[in-house]
């Protein structure tokens, strides 16, 4: 209902049921709440539910995302991340597979292509109930995987860390992200930045870690992990990928095969991407970067929205200025865009405004520089 109120005219209305939720404060309210925080197609609710997780979190002396690692349903799945089905005479056993879609195995491992309906030997209340569970926990999943996708993604993107306690007990140990986390190769860095010791690893099946040769790697209770990005692979990408290759790993979204972008000799000392600026694309490829953590510019004259931009690490924002701009509630009016200029602000409505490009793209750490020219190159 919170999410529809505001199509109905019940702005207001919604706002009050975000509050409800926060006071409520289960595990089960607050990961609605942050769900509604992710995804909800009135720009304002999604906003002041962002405001409501941040506020909760800072109660629990967390910051959001940390909130929302501690907010992911177990599902009541067993620790090694599995569900038995119950009918009696036979038994079931649910996994899930790289997009965290649930799949039933029988007790000799084959998989199946669906969970059987009762049967007549089949015992009268075990067998039904079980049915109805595993149909209720396609559903319930469902709904939390594309979230947990999107995260680690963006995580990947963002070289966000975890303590290695956070990682061991919150990813690796979590009976439903753990799927997701051994399809991914991870790093674990000792030491301050400059010179710390970083280490390639990925969470096999058991539960142990291990390095591109498949030798056990300890991790310390000091290190941090993050998600590996290709640029941190660079001489070790190929192994991974035969090692993946070998014992046919699919990965959740592109890591190892993701195409790793640099700027040419000399390109965006200036703040601008020039090799980018002038083209004219389709409203709805724009349109598509809102999927890929980018923001549209807030309306102006007669509803013309005359940029979108993103957020980069460190407080900066990449913008690209349109021509004519998006016309809200009307996308398909204006139905071409001319990209007019593509630069770095430290506020996106100051390259609109004319306030010039801030800094250069050299400043920037190589991961971002790969991702926002694949933004750009899948753009235009």
């Amino acid at each position: 209902m919170i999410r529809a109120w505001p199509g109905d005219g019940g702005h207001a209305k919604a706002v009050t049921g975000l509050d409800v939720l926060a006071a409520i404060g289960t595990d089960v309210a607050l990961a609605h709440l942050h769900g509604i925080a992710q995804r909800v197609k009135f720009k304002a609710l999604r906003a002041r539910a962002q405001e409501k997780i941040e506020e909760v979190a800072a109660g629990l002396e967390l910051t959001a995302e940390q909130l929302a690692d501690r907010l992911v349903p177990d599902f009541g799945l067993d620790a090694d991340g599995t569900l038995t089905l119950d009918y009696g005479p036979r038994r079931f056993v649910v996994g899930f597979d790289e997009q965290l879609k649930p799949f039933v195995a029988d007790e000799g491992g084959a998989r199946r292509k669906a969970l059987p309906k009762p049967g007549a030997k089949d015992d009268p209340e075990l067998a039904p109930a079980a049915y109805k569970a595993f149909s209720a926990l396609k559903k319930d999943v469902r709904t939390v995987a594309a979230d947990q996708l999107r995260r680690l993604e963006a995580a990947m993107v963002a070289r966000r860390r975890w303590s290695a306690r956070e990682f061991r007990e919150l990813l690796a140990g979590h009976p439903l992200v753990r799927h997701l986390v051994r399809r991914l190769v991870w790093l674990a860095s000792e030491g301050e930045e400059a010179d710390a010791r970083t280490t390639a690893f990925r969470v096999a099946e058991d539960g142990t870690f291990a390095d591109v040769d498949d030798e056990a790697v300890t991790i310390a209770d000091t290190a941090r992990v993050r998600v590996a990005h290709p640029v941190d692979l660079d001489g070790s990408l190929a192994a991974w990928s035969e090692v993946f290759a070998d014992y046919e790993i699919l990965q959740p979204f592109p890591q190892l095969g993701r195409p790793v972008h640099t700027l040419a000799e000399g390109e965006g000392q200036g703040g601008r991407l020039e090799r980018f600026e002038g083209l004219t694309v389709p409203v709805g490829k724009v349109l598509g970067l809102t999927s890929r953590g980018w923001d549209r510019g807030a309306p102006q004259d007669a509803g013309i929205e005359p940029f979108i931009s993103r957020r980069l690490p460190g407080g900066r924002y990449i913008v690209i200025d349109l021509d004519p701009g998006i016309a809200v509630g009307a996308v398909d009016a204006l139905p071409d865009q001319r990209l007019d200029a593509v630069g770095l602000a430290s506020r996106p409505e100051l390259s609109w405004l004319g306030g010039g490009a801030t800094g250069s793209f050299a400043d920037l750490d190589p991961v971002t520089v790969s991702e926002i020219i694949a933004d750009l190159t899948t753009l235009t």
